[in-house]
């Protein structure tokens, strides 16, 4: 929605865990409005009605995505300035690729409730989906919105409860960012604590971050406190898009 990518910068959506198109709800529509930039929402594989994938997803599948996936995307849709907006496994997914991939196309990138590494609270809460959705109603709600909430939860879960998953990090990411960046973190999340935004200030030291901590917000600062949030990233947008010059990246 919003300008085709040749009049104006693309913010592209990246999707939460068990996220996909529809669980955006109204915010695309109200993040067009306040940038005045086009807007990308899409549901990866796995996820809304898109295709299925291959389980048990690998433990690094966030990292293919971003280094695979994503840029499949922006090459299909003809993207010719982006800025990512990832919340949650979106926000790790938009990190890796703007720290890893060295596209010159991606102005800047809006982290959501991002994770960096595993976090013990975080884990209990997984475990808790997964008892929800053998035994509660979370997979009846999933099912409104994914072809496949099997799936999509199986997908999600069973990587965030592997064994291995504990020692999971991706922290490295951030040191190779170069674009503007930012992070953005309810504190009353339970699947994440500040030190998730701590270690993106830490860490990006070769551009701009900008934080925004919101109090008695939850996991989905877009939903649990939209105005606030719109309003930072609008600015952001507006920031990145005047500013914006092709970093010098080392060869």
């Amino acid at each position: 929605m919003g300008p085709a990518p040749c009049d104006a910068p693309t913010l592209v959506l990246l999707h939460e865990g068990l996220g996909c198109i529809s669980l955006w709800r109204d915010f695309p529509a109200a993040l067009a409005q306040a940038t005045r930039c086009g807007v990308l929402v899409y549901s990866r594989a796995g996820y809304g009605h898109s295709d299925s994938v291959t389980l048990p997803r690998p433990l690094d599948y966030l990292t293919q995505e971003a280094l695979t996936g994503l840029p499949q995307v922006l090459d299909g849709i003809g993207i010719e300035r982006a800025i990512l907006l990832g919340h949650s496994d979106g926000a790790s997914i938009a990190a890796l690729y703007a720290g890893c991939a060295n596209d010159l196309r991606v102005l800047g990138t809006v982290l959501l409730a991002p994770h960096f590494f595993t976090e013990t609270a975080a884990i209990a809460q997984i475990r808790a989906a997964r008892d929800a959705f053998n035994s509660g109603n979370l997979r009846k709600r999933l099912a409104k919105h994914h072809a496949d909430p099997d799936n999509a939860f199986r997908g999600w879960n069973d990587a965030w409860l592997h064994p291995d998953f504990l020692t999971w990090n991706i922290v490295e990411c951030l040191d190779t960012i170069r674009t503007p960046v930012l992070a953005i973190q309810g504190r009353e999340d339970p699947y994440g604590s500040l030190d998730q935004i701590d270690v993106v200030v830490r860490r990006v030291c070769h551009a701009p971050v900008s934080t925004l901590i919101l109090d008695q917000c939850q996991h989905a600062p877009h939903l649990n406190d939209e105005k606030p949030v719109v309003a930072a990233i609008a600015g952001f947008c507006e920031s990145v898009a005047s500013t914006s010059t092709s970093p010098a990246y080392p060869d």
